[in-house]
């Protein structure tokens, strides 16, 4: 690029960061947007390219924010300077939609929006106001912008598909996140020497010795803003003759000290004025103009500021460069910082913005001041209606900070912890738990910190430790709150099934003795049924556990009360059901755990519900709604950068038999577990390897599989899954012995627990044992039993073996009945590996299948079934949408590749059964 001024010297040389943001331009003004990351360090130009883009932006609408250090708490601060100039357009939108942007932005009171809902709101909006024209968002500084903002901007950048609208985002390294994980990224470095030697000339008017020029050079790694500012800094005779100190602080720093160096050679009022704009992050003039007032500061002030270059001064405050505001900040005293926030605070309108008003009286307190404590507990309130977990913490962090009274602060901060668990930061949260642990407090609030700090290992990683941490702060709580202590076994005994054999302190057999020696509860809940039966299933066997465990899962169906405090529960109910193969009561109380998980808006446990109704799904042979739950999940990772292990997916792909598929998830979701000390994950894993092996018919491959799972030391349903796929595999292996036993393992269950579900398997488990007339009966026994349970796949499968055991006996009419039914429904299901072996077998048995053509249904992508599905059930694309996280616009584009890939031409055809996308 030529050099014609300023803008063009730090554009030096960046002709292909200018062709990709081009690129981007050209995109958005056609459709679909466009989302792009840039990332270098401090100083490197990523300023520079966002004016390039905007400076280039013709035709399109241009909105711009930046995150600001100090906003970093505050709940969709960096969200509202993105969206102001856009809010009259909020009647476009649907209304629950704008309802919850009105109360995350603090314009209406209300329960706090689901974040999901937030997203697909914005979506929404920058979807309306694209409608007349291109929009085009810019947001720099990035990694200052507070959580809820950066959440929100990067779900709705992922969703971009049809939209004209470009989101284009500046970060400084190494700033890293989830959030960002997944977003095109830009990666901007310092310039060549070349370029960087004749930036720097220019940047110097007199002589230059080569000494220096070169040290210049190499220390700031061809750094455009270092290469302009550092020299401002040096005197002439350093710059002539070689004379500078090298400095050895960071690069950031090096930039930072040198903008304050030339903000000290400005008048002290045109200092104070800069600090004033510093810390009113929002550029508000309205607001600087109010607080100069109160300092005796006249805006004359900041000329020498804008004949500098520094700020620009006009209808709003703009900084050169955010680091100019940093270097202002930090440069300043203590005492000065305090007294603009003060006159800040006080030129803030308490009705209007009463949280930045409280953020600004606590940045101007000297000390403890119960007063403003008091007022960033109810911005903490306010935050948590608005759903801003983040600032919820934070808020109550520094209220804790600025508490007089040490038992009030003791309190505050296990409140501002627990925040602090809930929003991800457990090290603050630890911090926090240190500073409840110092005042004299009651045993109570002592074992309530202890709890906290379990909770927060158990979080942080599901730590090994976990289980006899929480064991531990259960028995300290029983003589203080028997209902917390049990409500805290509880999570010991989930944090225990899920470690496993790598489980501290005893594990489950502990926990299940510490809840047998507890004293009972006043009040008899279906949740401490439910822990007895655990107990009991630990400590005494499976027989004993029965009859508490119905009774308790017959409460949970009957009181469908649950709320967001009833979730573990529901969590661990889903699972005994399953343990006590009760097939109607885990599919109920998995759908409505996952249904509350929606409800409250729980990211942290929505994926986890939603993998387990996959399973439920795929056992009830419901492949497409199977499909659709691992594609909403994957939503979910990539709208808040989860990393939980592959388990609907990896079940997915091995009833589908797909190998390719599910080792790459095997891999994932065996690192995964065994970093986080999840024993149970492998056993899910190897379960899920046996069953797509058998699939296959790689019999001896999948009792190893199998082997390894029933080797588990935590007896679960998993386990009776694994031991039935262990007997089908070793009887076709040729390890009878092998097969008998396992046999004997699946039979001191499923006898007990009684149920179709668990006497269709044994004896289907039996009649691979058996053989003659005793076989055969125990076949129609297993397809008896099976026929009456929502557990479709294991009937198809018995029917499988039933017909392949006829074809052997040569009784092949029969044979092709069995075998026309199991390939029916296994290929309905997309169990292809199973439905393989129907097909060879019917071919065997003399009624050739040709081999299934791909139906159109199998062309639709995963997202674009659960859309088709949805539609076909009669939800609205704006009702999708808010499901599934698009804007209306984006399922309108997907539901016209789904007609056109099904052939058809209304949303009517989508329930017919042909299309097989009916719903759940």
């Amino acid at each position: 690029m030529t050099s014609g001024g300023a803008g063009a010297f730090e554009l030096r040389d960046r002709r292909v960061e200018c062709a990709v943001l081009d690129g981007v331009l050209a995109d958005v003004r056609s459709g679909p947007g466009r989302a792009l990351l840039l990332r270098g360090e401090a100083g490197v130009g990523k300023s520079a390219l966002l004016d390039y883009l905007v400076g280039r932006s013709a035709g399109c609408k241009v909105v711009r924010a930046a995150g600001v250090e100090s906003e970093m708490e505050l709940p969709f601060a960096g969200l509202h300077q993105l969206c102001a100039p856009m809010l009259d357009r909020r009647d476009r939108i649907p209304g629950p939609q704008s309802e919850a942007l009105a109360v995350a932005f603090g314009h209406s009171a209300g329960s706090p929006p689901d974040r999901f809902l937030i997203g697909v709101a914005v979506l929404s909006l920058l979807a309306a106001a694209s409608e007349d024209q291109p929009l085009l968002c810019v947001i720099d500084d990035g990694q200052w912008l507070d959580q809820a903002s950066t959440q929100t901007l990067t779900f709705v950048s992922r969703r971009l598909f049809a939209e004209r609208i470009g989101v284009v985002f500046s970060v400084r390294e190494p700033a890293a996140g989830p959030e960002w994980r997944g977003l095109p990224e830009l990666a901007v470095g310092g310039l060549p020497e070349d370029d960087a030697r004749a930036l720097l000339d220019s940047a110097v008017p007199g002589r230059l010795d080569e000494r220096v020029r070169d040290r210049i050079v190499a220390e700031t790694r061809g750094n455009p803003l270092a290469l302009l500012e550092l020299p401002r800094g040096l005197t002439a005779a350093e710059l002539a003759g070689g004379f500078w100190r090298p400095d050895a602080q960071p690069l950031v720093s090096r930039i930072e000290h040198s903008f304050a160096r030339r903000v000290r050679s400005l008048p002290e009022p045109t200092q104070r004025l800069l600090l004033t704009a510093a810390a009113e992050p929002l550029g508000d003039m309205t607001l600087l103009l109010r607080a100069s007032r109160l300092l005796d500061l006249p805006m004359s002030a900041g000329a020498p500021a804008e004949e500098a270059g520094l700020i620009e001064l006009g209808s709003r405050v703009r900084f050169r460069h955010p680091l100019v505001r940093t270097a202002i900040y930090r440069a300043a005293g203590p005492a000065d910082r305090r007294a603009v926030h003060r006159a800040l605070a006080e030129a803030i309108d308490p009705a209007a913005d009463p949280d930045r008003r409280a953020w600004h009286r606590a940045h101007a307190a000297a000390g403890a001041d119960e007063e403003v404590a008091a007022e960033l507990v109810s911005s903490a309130d306010r935050a948590q209606r608005r759903g801003g977990v983040a600032a919820v913490a934070e808020f109550l962090r520094r209220a804790t900070e600025l508490t007089p009274d040490a038992a009030t602060r003791a309190l505050r901060a296990l409140s501002a912890a627990e925040a602090a668990l809930r929003c991800g930061a457990f090290d603050i949260a630890l911090r926090l738990l240190h500073m409840a642990d110092e005042a004299p407090a009651d045993e109570l609030h002592r074992a309530r910190v202890e709890l906290m700090r379990a909770r927060v290992a158990f979080a942080s990683g599901h730590d090994m430790a976990a289980p006899r941490l929480l064991l531990e702060a259960g028995r300290r709580l029983e003589p203080l709150d028997i209902e917390l202590a049990r409500d805290t076994y509880r999570d010991a005994m989930g944090a225990a099934l899920l470690a496993g054999g790598f489980a501290e302190g005893g594990g489950v057999l502990a926990v299940a003795g510490a809840v047998r020696a507890a004293p009972k509860p006043a009040r008899h809940r279906p949740g401490d049924l439910l822990l007895d039966s655990l107990a009991a299933l630990y400590a005494d066997g499976y027989p004993a556990a029965v009859p508490p465990a119905r009774e308790a899962l017959l409460a949970f169906r009957a009181e469908d009360k649950s709320g967001a405090n009833e979730q573990p529960w529901l969590w661990l109910a889903g699972v005994t059901a399953a343990d006590m193969w009760d097939d109607e009561s885990w599919v109920i109380l998995t759908e409505r755990h996952v249904r509350v998980a929606r409800d409250v808006g729980d990211l942290s446990v929505l994926p986890l519900t939603l993998n387990s109704l996959a399973v439920v799904r795929l056992f009830s042979g419901e492949r497409a709604a199977a499909v659709s739950l691992v594609a909403e999940i994957q939503a979910i990772a990539e709208a808040t950068g989860g990393a939980l292990a592959p388990y609907g997916a990896l079940v997915l792909a091995a009833w589908h038999g797909d190998e390719s598929a599910a080792a790459p998830l095997i891999e994932a979701s065996t690192a995964d577990v065994m970093a986080r000390g999840e024993d149970s994950g492998v056993l899910v894993t190897c379960w899920a390897r046996a069953l797509m092996l058998n699939g296959l018919a790689r019999h001896q491959e999948a009792v190893t599989a199998a082997r390894a799972a029933t080797e588990h030391p935590v007896e679960s349903a998993v386990v009776y899954w694994a031991l039935s796929e262990l007997v089908e595999a070793a009887v076709r292996s040729g390890q009878a012995e092998l097969a008998a036993a396992a046999r004997d393992r699946l039979a001191a269950t499923a006898r007990v627990a009684g149920t179709d579900w668990a006497l269709g398997v044994l004896a289907r488990a039996e009649a691979l044992l058996a053989a003659g007339r005793t076989a055969e009966d125990l076949y129609r026994q297993a397809i008896d039993h099976l026929g009456r349970t929502r557990i479709r796949m294991e009937l198809a499968r018995a029917r499988l073996m039933y017909g392949e055991w006829l074809r052997r006996e040569n009784r092949l009419r029969e044979a092709r009945g069995q075998l026309r039914i199991a390939y029916d429904l296994l290929t309905a299901a997309g169990a292809d590996a199973f439905a393989d072996r129907a097909r060879h077998e019917l071919a065997a048995a003399g009624e050739p299948v040709t081999e299934r053509a791909t139906r159109p249904r199998d062309t639709l992508t995963p997202r674009e079934t659960h859309i088709a599905r949805l539609a076909g059930n009669g939800l609205t694309n704006a009702e999708i949408g808010a499901r599934l996280l698009l804007s209306p616009h984006t399922v309108e584009w997907h539901l016209s590749k789904v007609f056109s890939k099904l052939g058809i031409t209304s949303r009517r055809q989508l329930r017919l059964p042909d299309t097989e996308l009916g719903g759940d």
